[in-house]
């Protein structure tokens, strides 16, 4: 009996010592407050260039490919190369004026870089703001945002659109986004990043 008590008390003891699962500690910082120093540092380099892929679809037609997005501050110029239709197009442009060009019966020009992807590719891409999300950061205007437990940003809703961002680089300081989903409706934006860079001072 003696042996088989300090057999118990034994086994009770070393389940004592085992460590309670411990929770997350709460951030420190006000995530919007983070949020927002994020931006403005993000805001004061604005020539970057990412490289990945992109997919987009509206419930009926879509289409996807390899992507190149070079920005030098209001200047832009997109390159998506699909493989497998052997297609391939480059939209380049500023504020007012933007040119398409690679596809049949082009080159096409225009106001507006949003109008002429819909046009000519059937593709709905709010290419203003999304050269903000895919940086996850908040467009113009009023939006609402949802942050991870790291409190980096999970969700933002904006001019109807709803961000998922589902893997950062946290690597980068700061942090940017890998996989970035837009969806508004049926209409569906997704971009998968391999690389970002920045000139001449990356973050």
């Amino acid at each position: 009996m003696k042996r088989i008590f300090f057999l118990l008390l034994a086994a009770t003891a070393l389940a004592g010592c085992v460590t309670a699962p411990q929770r997350p500690a709460p951030l420190s910082v006000d995530p919007l407050e983070a949020q927002a120093e994020r931006e403005a540092r993000l805001a004061q380099s604005d020539h970057w260039r990412l490289t990945g892929r992109i997919a987009v679809s509206d419930g009926r037609d879509g289409g996807s490919g390899r992507l190149e997005w070079i920005q030098r501050g209001e200047r832009y110029e997109i390159t998506v190369n699909a493989p497998v239709t052997r297609r391939s197009w480059r939209l380049q442009g500023e504020p007012g004026r933007a040119s398409l060009e690679g596809l049949e019966g082009g080159p096409f020009t225009g106001e507006s870089a949003e109008a002429l992807l819909q046009q000519h590719l059937a593709w709905t891409v709010p290419l203003r703001d999304l050269a903000d999300w895919a940086r996850g950061m908040r467009a113009a205007g009023a939006a609402s945002i949802v942050f991870s437990e790291t409190g980096l940003p999970a969700k933002i809703e904006q001019n109807g659109w709803s961000i998922e961002y589902r893997g950062f680089d946290t690597a980068r300081n700061p942090p940017l986004p890998t996989r970035v989903f837009a969806t508004r409706g049926e209409r569906r934006v997704r971009l998968q990043v391999d690389s970002w860079s920045f000139e001449p001072d990356s973050p």
